[in-house]
């Protein structure tokens, strides 16, 4: 006779991995990931929203910084009859802040369907999010990294509708512009022929 254990789908197996990397400016000088599992990979119902934010009782992952909204975004898995897979989507929860994916900027609870590697941005946060598939539909796994460099850089030619902007590192993203403008005038290569 089968055991009952023998039987069950065990989900520990081979869960779908959230990976969110991000970088911030001034992450040496400032303590901004301290409340978050860095390095280690976190279980987490697939049927409760995913909330990040600065308000550790209202969020699922917080981050230490006072000009992050209380609750800034939601992640939100779910599944479709044509995709076997875990899938997930991004919600603004911040009625203040302005949140971006890849090019798209998404007003208050407003959401979007992430791709397997998306950029997100909010104040001066660039949050890397890569899915690794996995085949578990309760749970998924999630992992906090930080990066070093923004990952703007790595994306601009893979994220379509972002133009690197030269000599400064940083792209061009709709809604995003007014950042980059502060910095004043970019200075532009003088010696090239245009056509007219």
């Amino acid at each position: 006779m089968m055991n009952v254990s023998q039987t069950l789908e065990t989900e520990e197996d081979y869960l779908t991995c959230v990976h969110i990397k991000f970088y911030h400016p001034q992450q040496s000088r400032r303590g901004l990931y301290g409340l978050l599992p860095l390095g280690t990979r976190s279980v987490h119902a697939a049927d409760e929203p995913l909330r990040l934010g600065r308000d550790a009782q209202a969020c699922s992952y917080a981050l230490a910084d006072p000009k992050v909204s209380r609750k800034q975004l939601a992640l939100l898995a779910y599944r479709t009859p044509q995709s076997p897979g875990m899938l997930f989507t991004v919600q603004n929860l911040s009625q203040r802040g302005r949140l971006s994916v890849n090019s798209t900027a998404l007003g208050f609870l407003e959401r979007m369907d992430l791709p397997e590697k998306a950029l997100i941005r909010f104040g001066d946060y660039e949050v890397l999010i890569l899915r690794e598939a996995g085949e578990a539909k309760g749970s998924f796994e999630v992992e906090f990294e930080v990066l070093e460099t923004p990952p703007s850089r790595e994306t601009c030619a893979c994220v379509p509708s972002m133009t690197p902007i030269m000599d400064t590192g940083f792209c061009l993203m709709n809604g995003f512009t007014d950042g980059v403008r502060a910095l004043g005038p970019l200075e532009t290569d003088e010696t090239l022929i245009y056509d007219n």
